[in-house]
């Protein structure tokens, strides 16, 4: 089984990031940002909407993320995640 930590979207995910955070685990991301950070995830029609509260804007990862879908369209990449079931996925800063 794949690890989180080795995942191409978990690396890509840490190259986007400034230099301090590059180096941390997943785990110390996990403990320092994702648990500290409030959220919802909600599905509307066939988009997974993931929303984050508080999430610190001085990661950068709004620039690439929001509006994700548009972006992958416009790049002729299909949004849809086939393990989700053919589901977009959306992620709100908020």
């Amino acid at each position: 089984m794949l690890k989180w930590h080795k995942s191409k979207p978990f690396t890509r995910l840490r190259q986007k990031m400034p230099k301090p955070y590059r180096q941390w685990t997943a785990e110390h991301l996990a403990e320092e940002i994702f648990l500290s950070t409030d959220g919802n995830i909600r599905i509307k029609q066939d988009t997974i909407i993931v929303t984050f509260y508080n999430f610190p804007k001085e990661l950068g990862l709004e620039k690439y993320y929001k509006n994700l879908s548009v972006k992958l369209e416009s790049e002729g990449i299909n949004p849809k995640i086939p393990w989700l079931f053919d589901y977009k996925i959306e992620f709100r800063f908020k």
